[in-house]
């Protein structure tokens, strides 16, 4: 139902196709367990040959582990690059856009990360300085210079959450990991319906296109409803 649902899905947690940490039902914490091999590629051979190709995304971030890698190269999935990460120690980070391939998906931040305007302001003076110097930029306009740069990387595709396309800070994260579920979703929401909100119609329909990463061209009926979109944001303006 997902691949109906939606054009591309994420699957979290890939590694575990690779191995998994298998925990007993009685216990109360996950220290106590032990590492399963997992279904490996023959999953993914089984279902490509009852559905089809798969457009699958495979969410491959904190583990350095070869087996899961193996799973997703054999089976073409692109992976995954944050630029949150990219600033904060050595400066030949996998998650710098000049070590990306083609076939990755960049965000700007993912739904269990701050903001990019948050994490900008949170993090040391030292990592925030690699990160203009990286992209030559003042830092004023960090949440859109981060946007560029996802954008202008070889990546093939680039997420950007709303929140950041809004500017929002940490008022609007969406995702604590381990923590019961914030508010972040609804600041978003009335953000996006206030006057004076920012053009987005303009924005979503341009930028990806100006930058050349973009294979739609809007049909006519597109562009009647960009144009019925502009009309309800000015008239709240």
């Amino acid at each position: 139902m997902c691949f109906v649902q939606a054009d591309i899905v994420r699957i979290d947690h890939f590694r575990g196709f690779a191995a998994y940490w298998e925990i007993p039902a009685e216990e109360e914490t996950a220290v106590k367990g032990r590492w399963v091999k997992g279904p490996g590629s023959k999953f993914f051979k089984a279902v490509r040959e009852s559905l089809g190709e798969l457009p699958i995304i495979a969410e491959d971030l904190g583990c350095d582990y070869r087996g899961r890698g193996i799973i997703a190269d054999e089976n073409a999935f692109p992976g995954m690059k944050v630029l949150q990460f990219a600033f904060g120690g050595d400066k030949t980070s996998a998650f710098l856009p000049f070590t990306y391939d083609k076939n990755s998906v960049v965000y700007t931040g993912t739904h269990d990360n701050e903001t990019t305007l948050g994490w900008y302001r949170n993090v040391s003076e030292a990592e925030r300085d690699h990160a203009r110097r990286y992209m030559s930029v003042s830092g004023q306009n960090i949440v859109w210079d981060m946007i560029r740069l996802a954008h202008a990387s070889v990546a093939d595709m680039a997420v950007i959450p709303m929140q950041d396309l809004l500017v929002l800070g940490n008022e609007a994260r969406m995702n604590f990991p381990a923590r019961q579920a914030v508010g972040g979703a609804g600041v978003t929401r009335r953000k996006c319906t206030e006057p004076g909100s920012p053009k987005l119609h303009t924005v979503l329909r341009r930028w990806p296109i100006c930058m050349g990463v973009s294979r739609w061209q809007p049909t006519k009926k597109d562009e009647a409803t960009l144009a019925a979109a502009a009309t309800a944001v000015d008239a709240d303006d």
